[in-house]
């Protein structure tokens, strides 16, 4: 039996991607829970993954993240492995935390253990939130002379007093396993050129959109979101392989109607819920990058995530959609320890 709950769209303290992805839309509507029974994720039997037919129907294929970054997490293993029985290196990535923000400790957390599981060498720095900004630039400079240290990594957001275009541009392009270093954006812009590092959300977003043998050719690709961190950079990887691109931003009049144009949709703003089925052409794949909290008395912490894509709704109108949580999330850490382990083959030459 379907019930009602209302939603509040307004910023919350608990999405990352809001955070990082400002967006200006705030809408509160009634979502309507369905049962799905029709919605199947795909076969854990082996690593490939049955390609998604762009058609109509109304039953989409669930886009399994946690699947395919646990699938990627097992070949970096067996590369690490491999990497320190024959040349004697251990990738190692370098994390700086400043201040003491519980969701970044969080992810740095998450980054420690992801990195410990496949073998990849974690250095980390926390210092506290009145720190000055000489001193984040003081480690990072020791981070990129030290040999150990194949990627560093600075946790966004910092605090307000810091200038985050110094810090990060003070990263070493050969060290930037984030892709957030200017030169590397400039290079994934260009025809012809290849960044060092793809930043990694993105990154995440289209290995999902390969490994499910979604066709990007030709296809019309729309990326709701034009942050630094997601939007840009999935919109230029998309062109990069040659598809027509649309993106839809805060000031964007008709967002629906180009919405629905699209037999690709990347939405990465923030806003819970803001994509309906209604914008959604029939037969589309979509991946959602949101993560928002949203009340709910019926969970026990008293909200639940959601995305930026009314999912139930889509699962009525999409080929395919990732969810949330257990959608992309997943696939932006195993991207950072990707881009760790090709900066180490990067540096010592290993094929």
């Amino acid at each position: 039996m379907a019930s009602s709950l209302s939603v509040d769209f307004s910023y919350s303290s608990y999405s990352s991607t809001s955070r990082l992805l400002p967006f200006q839309w705030q809408k509160t509507l009634t979502l309507t829970r369905r049962r799905s029974a029709t919605v199947r994720p795909p076969p854990r039997s082996s690593f490939a993954c049955s390609p998604v037919a762009m058609s109509a129907n109304t039953s989409a294929k669930i886009i399994d993240g946690k699947l395919i970054a646990k699938q990627i997490r097992e070949e970096i293993a067996g590369e690490v492995a491999s990497m320190k029985n024959e040349i004697g290196i251990v990738p190692g990535l370098a994390v700086i935390l400043v201040g003491s923000r519980k969701d970044s400790q969080t992810y740095v957390r998450n980054k420690k253990k992801a990195c410990e599981a496949v073998g990849i060498m974690s250095y980390e720095v926390n210092l506290p939130g009145d720190s000055t900004e000489e001193e984040v630039l003081k480690h990072i400079s020791g981070f990129n002379s030290d040999p150990s240290v194949h990627g560093i990594l600075v946790q966004l957001p910092l605090p307000r007093h810091m200038n985050e275009e110094n810090i990060l541009n003070s990263i070493s392009i050969e060290k930037d396993v984030d892709g957030f270093h200017p030169l590397n954006i400039g290079r994934l812009a260009m025809q012809g050129r290849d960044p060092l590092f793809i930043p990694c959300t993105p990154k995440g977003c289209m290995e999902l959109l390969h490994r499910y043998g979604v066709e990007i050719k030709g296809k019309r690709a729309v990326v709701i979101g034009r942050s630094n961190i997601v939007g840009m950079p999935a919109a230029l990887l998309l062109q990069r392989e040659n598809a027509a691109i649309s993106m839809v931003h805060s000031y964007t009049k008709n967002p629906e109607e180009i919405t629905r144009q699209a037999d690709i949709v990347i939405s990465a703003v923030g806003v819970a819920n803001l994509v309906r089925g209604s914008w959604l052409k029939p037969g589309a794949v979509v991946i959602d990058v949101g993560i928002n909290p949203i009340n709910d008395a019926e969970d026990p912490r008293g909200y639940r995530l959601v995305g930026d894509v009314c999912y139930e709704e889509a699962c009525e109108v999409a080929s395919a959609v990732t969810p949330v949580p257990g959608g992309v999330g997943p696939m932006t850490i195993a991207m950072l320890l990707s881009n760790t382990l090709s900066s180490a083959k990067r540096i010592h030459k290993v094929e």
